[in-house]
């Protein structure tokens, strides 16, 4: 047991470094026995957990001990997503080098909210920030924001264009708040992700009062079906539809929005990985014109979970929405990282995706996504093939199927979810009920499609 009181300091260090290796050598033995294990839990598993529990403990127990029982009930029970059999909720695994990162993180434990609590964590984001708009094909001058995930990065791009809409009808929401405020129109494509509606509700803006575009058959705004705006109009577009992969036309989209008081946001939760692919670049057409963009690392950067990006065309909006100040918070003439996201103490998340894009380089990201869309379509031509119908154009990584009427195709999403081979998820699309393939990982290998689509075969023919 570790304790402080009366202890010489080097027996605490002894005793840390054996504890971060016991930790260490349980994280292998976990991660070399994921491409055997079942993906979802047992029941029995499940089960397990329940031995995690019991009485608050009345004294303090060996830290060892606490650990060996987290791996002992934990590990079992966790969800195999850092596998290459799971394709459920667009989760990318997380490559090894981000996961080495991520434990050299917590130990570092930054607090990445002043140049002066961590000069590390701020030239990180400052390089990272750079790097991604070379990816994406941003220009250098956006300001960005390393947020918790897409969802956050939504609320963050968002609130810097409700600033600037209505500081261009003259008005200073962060000084007066919306009570009396120029009212804003929010124009929305009818698939819009549910997180983009939480981030406008959270926003004031409403997640009800907005208005809602047609999409074509494979979940796209018609951008010929865009409503008349008069006063200061945000409009949200999407790059990668979480169902079928596809891309509203943000060139035509831009081109139609031009005149007004207009601001474009894209959605590129996963799909703005797109743009680093040469090949796909008719998909990102017009991507870069937007005013912002919100993605996440940890999906096909492959990075540990709880990493978003927000990126702001011009810095000011992102500044003035965000910006904080008080009498003990040291400011240099620097970028402060707290100026341009909603929290003030956060952890030091650019550390990874700094890791991955270091490790992997531009031809590594584009080959890691290429790579996805590969199995993609090597699931949809199977299921094709024997007899079951794929309901979109695989354009990226997303593959809907259907195994016949929507009660057999849900039977069958449960038998897979219940074999543990591989784990989807469902979905409607148009109506109907459907399976959803979400191909994310690295870890993915053919042998991982041919092992899951044998499953999925197997399972609905007994069904």
């Amino acid at each position: 047991m570790i304790r402080f009181d009366n202890v010489p300091a080097t027996a605490v260090r002894k005793s840390t470094a054996a504890l971060l290796q016991a930790a260490a050598q349980h994280s292998i033995n976990y991660l070399e026995a994921i491409p055997e294990r079942r993906v979802f839990p047992s029941p029995e598993q499940l089960g397990e957990l329940g031995n995690l529990g019991g009485p608050l403990p009345e004294n303090p127990e060996d830290p060892a001990d606490v650990l060996a029982l987290l791996d002992r009930v934990g590990s079992p029970a966790t969800v195999a997503i850092t596998g290459g059999r799971y394709f459920g909720f667009v989760s990318g695994g997380a490559l090894p080098a981000t996961v080495a990162a991520n434990w050299l993180a917590a130990a570092w434990d930054q607090n990445a909210c002043l140049r002066v609590l961590s000069p590390v964590a701020a030239q990180l984001e400052d390089i990272t920030l750079g790097w991604l708009l070379e990816i994406f094909g941003l220009p250098p001058g956006c300001a960005g924001a390393f947020v918790t995930g897409a969802q956050t990065a939504t609320f963050t791009a968002l609130a810097a264009a409700r600033h600037a809409v209505l500081a261009r009808c003259g008005w200073d929401v962060e000084a007066n708040g919306l009570f009396g405020a120029p009212p804003i129109d929010v124009i929305v494509g009818d698939e819009v992700h549910a997180t983009v509606l939480k981030a406008l509700a959270m926003l004031g803006l409403g997640r009800d009062r907005v208005k809602k575009v047609a999409c074509d058959r494979q979940g796209r705004m018609r951008a010929d079906a865009i409503p008349r705006y008069e006063g200061p109009t945000i409009i949200c577009t999407q790059a990668g539809n979480v169902n079928t992969g596809s891309f509203d036309p943000v060139q035509e989209i831009r081109e139609q929005t031009r005149e007004g008081n207009v601001w474009v946001h894209v959605d590129g939760a996963f799909g703005l990985w797109a743009t680093a692919v040469p090949e796909f670049r008719e998909l990102t057409r017009g991507v870069q014109s937007a005013d912002s963009w919100a993605v996440d690392a940890h999906k096909w950067l492959n990075v540990p979970h709880d990493s978003g990006i927000a990126i702001v065309r011009e810095p000011s909006h992102l500044h003035a929405a965000m910006t904080i100040s008080a009498p003990y918070l040291a400011q240099g003439k620097t970028r402060e990282p707290m100026q341009w996201v909603p929290e003030s103490t956060r952890r030091a998340r650019a550390i990874e995706i700094w890791t991955a894009l270091r490790t992997l380089g531009r031809t590594g990201v584009a080959e890691l996504i290429k790579r996805c869309c590969r199995h993609a379509v090597a699931f949809a031509d199977g299921l094709r093939a024997a007899g079951f119908e794929i309901l979109n154009e695989v354009e990226l990584n997303q593959v809907l199927v259907a195994f016949g009427d929507d009660a057999k195709t849900a039977r069958v999403i449960d038998g897979i979810q219940r074999d543990g081979t591989c784990w989807c998820g469902g979905t409607t699309w148009h109506g109907r009920k459907a399976m959803r393939i979400s191909v994310s990982s690295w870890a993915t290998t053919e042998s991982d499609v041919e092992r899951s689509l044998s499953a999925m075969l197997r399972v609905a023919r007994e069904t």
